[in-house]
């Protein structure tokens, strides 16, 4: 990726947008946000690495030739966008929702540390998201092969620990960012609570 002079991850909340055509407006928005640039000089999109098609597939995004790291994520009502100067990946999730899911992709460090909370399993499995995301494959890679220590920040895979950055914006919700450790920034109109 070129030099962006973006110095940490920038992680736009938003409600949901109606459709995809909502999601790229928000992409395009935050990406401008970020690198103090009119939305005008963002060029976005999706592409598939397996496929190559643009209708589904990893989100991408440049200004003035300069690629951004980027990432999306949404959950009920929520809609989260990361903007960084690297790989990126984010992933938002309702405790609720994770803690009503009959989920089996804890490995049982995450059972044992979670204790049965359902915030620190929520955050678990965004990081494994997260974590995923930024690898590249997504959840073409069992969440199980992500070991997730939410307290301590870090998600084993693949024999390393990577970073995460946990943040719950409000209590039913747990958003997390895998950026190789740059800082997070979290703005919007919901950042103080949804």
């Amino acid at each position: 990726m070129g030099e962006s002079g973006l110095q940490a991850v920038v992680v736009t909340l938003c409600a949901t947008g109606a459709d995809r055509a909502a999601d790229r407006e928000a992409l395009v928005a935050a990406v401008a946000s970020a690198a103090a640039v009119e939305t005008a000089a963002v060029r976005a999109g999706r592409v598939c690495p397996h496929c190559a098609r643009t209708d589904h597939g990893r989100p991408w995004a440049t200004v003035h030739g300069t690629a951004f790291g980027v990432s999306l994520s949404r959950t009920t009502g929520v809609h989260a966008v990361a903007v960084a100067p690297g790989p990126v990946g984010v992933d938002l999730e309702r405790v609720s929702r994770v803690g009503a899911a009959p989920l089996d992709a804890f490995t049982p460090g995450e059972r044992e540390r979670s204790a049965g909370d359902a915030g620190l399993l929520a955050a678990c499995w965004a990081a494994k998201e997260a974590v995923l995301k930024r690898d590249g494959r997504g959840l073409r890679v069992d969440p199980l092969t992500v070991d997730v220590d939410a307290a301590a920040g870090t998600a084993r895979f693949e024999g390393r620990d990577h970073p995460v950055s946990v943040h719950r914006p409000d209590p039913d919700l747990v958003l997390v960012v895998a950026a190789g450790g740059l800082p997070v920034v979290v703005e919007g109109p919901l950042s103080g609570g949804v």
